[in-house]
């Protein structure tokens, strides 16, 4: 069960990327910063934002508590953070009320659907997100990269 806290304060996991070639991270040192100023405590997955050129000293100088294993985040965090989808060796980490927010794409991944509703888990796809106006701003800046990349890849 998701952890009541006063004012809705909430424990967050930012893990390592571990799909291959993915070297994003779920949140900037500044944006820790911000959450830790608002009261939520941030655990960081070690070498989390490595691939993005963000060190494990900068998210510690920002507030987070920097974490040697996933299995502790999904342990202790409320919520979770990923870019991509939870892979197969995390499915069994997920709980039963953990908030998982991630690019899911569960229309393509019918194992990691089932994985989810099994957990029990509150699963919340980046890509589903939705403004009053309907516009999609978490899948918007993905896909303009990924067009721009397209003309880049085709061109090779």
């Amino acid at each position: 069960m998701i952890r009541q806290y006063k004012e809705d304060i909430i424990i967050v996991g930012i893990l390592r990327e571990i799909k291959a070639e993915e070297n994003r991270v779920a949140m900037t040192p500044a944006g820790v910063k911000v959450m830790c100023q608002n009261g939520h405590t941030l655990l960081v997955e070690n070498g989390a934002g490595q691939g993005s050129g963000f060190v494990d000293a900068t998210y510690e100088k920002a507030g987070a508590e920097m974490v040697a294993a996933a299995a502790d985040i999904y342990n202790r965090a409320d919520m979770v953070m990923h870019v991509k989808e939870p892979l197969p060796s995390e499915y069994d980490l997920i709980r039963k009320d953990q908030i998982v927010f991630t690019y899911l794409h569960l229309a393509a991944a019918e194992e990691l659907t089932h994985a989810l509703m099994e957990s029990g888990s509150v699963s919340i796809a980046y890509e589903t997100i939705q403004k009053a106006d309907a516009s999609l701003p978490l899948l918007t800046p993905m896909s303009e990269v990924a067009g721009r990349m397209a003309i880049q890849q085709g061109a090779k």
